[in-house]
């Protein structure tokens, strides 16, 4: 059993639904997990926005909008009289939800049951698509079995049990659609694995289940060597390591999610980068070793802060590391890269919601300084031992570029440098004219 992953777009109208229920339909046993239509999720944390802000009008405008919407695309995608009506009394219902959060108090949580709709209707509208031309398949809420535990993260064995027993109750079909993206917490509400965490859930099923692949189904044709929205001519990667695919996914090849790796890896399952635009295109494959060893791809990632601290104390000090890493840890805010000499220390960010209270915790150990609009480019590729000298050709490439850090060595598979944000494509640029 295989799991394939559609994203937004590849459901994103009425047209693209058929085009995957096409792709689907060949008789092998899969899980389908599907991402709300694109658009849906936006206009889902717009509507939870009005409610928060009791803009009560405004709210019952945007789901009044949305339905005509989904209505449009029913009237697009179904064929016959009985399946429109059914389709739609579906979405009525969905909508009819939406509705009855505009007349009470509106507290957090419940924004993640707003939200959680998307995903709902995309399934559901693909499951009647798939029956109404005698395609036989079932529906699996994954709120029956996707699960994560007090801190977020996702419970493994519940997942199993669950998902597993979904799988072999009685009637169920060999191709199975189910919801990327939604979840329920410890406590059994509704909830979520984040923004782009359909990928997520589509690993996660395939540990779960030890998928012979998990297949990721987007619009692009696989990883590319570097970023297509700011360099031209990037071509598809054919073959990438876990560990490399997971870097790339974390510094910004947001074709893939960061966290979709670790399950895969996990289990050494193939995981398949696909473009629903060009199903016969082979993609990127991600298994846990890669053939070529050399330089892959180069990434970006936006929305960066350095953190300058410097201190004599720090001198031949022990324990000093370990008192600032606590003031990240209070705060929980993750590090994306540091760097250290015997008075300073220099780290990223790229999360800021806590950086006043970051600073003036950090303030009792010496001066401060911030930097921030800056942003991470990273090299991806085979630098074990570095006997071919990539290193100092990645410097090279950027002789012209000021950086503000660079990171080498904590890992065998990248190289990452802190450029201006101003000078990011500059960056981008240079690399894939001169080593890729």
């Amino acid at each position: 059993m295989n799991v394939l992953k559609f994203g937004g777009t590849s459901v994103g109208s009425a047209e693209r639904i058929r085009s995957v229920a096409d792709l689907i339909n060949d008789g092998s046993p899969k899980i389908v997990v599907l991402s709300a239509m694109s658009g849906t999720t936006n206009s889902l944390i717009s509507i939870s926005d009005h409610l928060y802000r009791n803009e009560k009008q405004q709210a019952l405008e945007e789901i009044q909008n949305m339905e005509l919407n989904y209505f449009i695309v029913i009237s697009e995608l179904c064929r016959t009289e009985a399946s429109v009506k059914r389709a739609k009394e579906f979405v009525q219902t969905v909508f009819t939800y939406l509705r009855s959060f505009v007349n009470k108090d509106f507290y957090p949580l419940q924004e993640k049951a707003v939200v959680a709709q998307g995903e709902i209707i995309s399934t559901t509208l693909m499951h009647y698509y798939l029956e109404e031309c005698g395609i036989p398949s079932s529906l699996i809420s994954a709120l029956n079995y996707m699960r994560i535990d007090k801190d977020g993260e996702p419970d493994y064995y519940y997942i199993e049990q669950n998902l597993k027993r979904e799988l072999t109750a009685p009637g169920v079909q060999p191709l199975v659609i189910t919801q990327g993206f939604i979840c329920r917490n410890a406590y059994g509400e509704i909830d979520n694995l984040k923004r782009g965490g359909s990928d997520y859930s589509a690993a996660l099923a395939g540990a779960a289940v030890g998928a012979g692949e998990i297949q990721i189904w987007t619009d692009i044709d696989g990883v590319h060597n570097n970023d297509p929205r700011f360099v031209k001519n990037t071509q598809a990667i054919r073959q990438l390591s876990f560990d490399e695919a997971a870097e790339l996914a974390y510094f910004g090849a947001k074709i893939l999610h960061p966290s979709s790796i670790q399950p895969a890896k996990k289990c050494n399952i193939p995981v398949r980068m696909k473009n629903t635009l060009r199903p016969e295109d082979e993609g990127t494959l991600i298994t846990r070793e890669s053939p070529a060893k050399n330089i892959k791809a180069v990434a970006a990632k936006d929305g960066i802060t350095a953190i300058k601290i410097k201190s004599g104390n720090m001198l031949l000090a022990y324990g000093f590391l370990r008192k600032v890493f606590e003031v990240f840890e209070a705060w929980k805010t993750p590090i994306d890269m540091i760097a250290t000499s015997e008075v300073a220390i220099s780290l990223t960010i790229d999360n800021t919601e806590h950086l006043e209270e970051i600073y003036r915790d950090l303030e009792k150990f010496g001066t401060i300084e911030v930097d921030e609009n800056l942003s991470i480019v990273c090299i991806v590729g085979d630098f074990s031992l570095d006997k071919a000298g990539r290193a100092a050709s990645v410097l090279q490439a950027l002789e012209d570029i000021p950086l503000q850090m660079i990171s080498y060595g904590g890992s065998e598979h990248n190289i990452s440098l802190v450029v201006e944000s101003s000078l990011k494509q500059k960056a981008l640029v240079a690399l894939s004219e001169k080593l890729l």
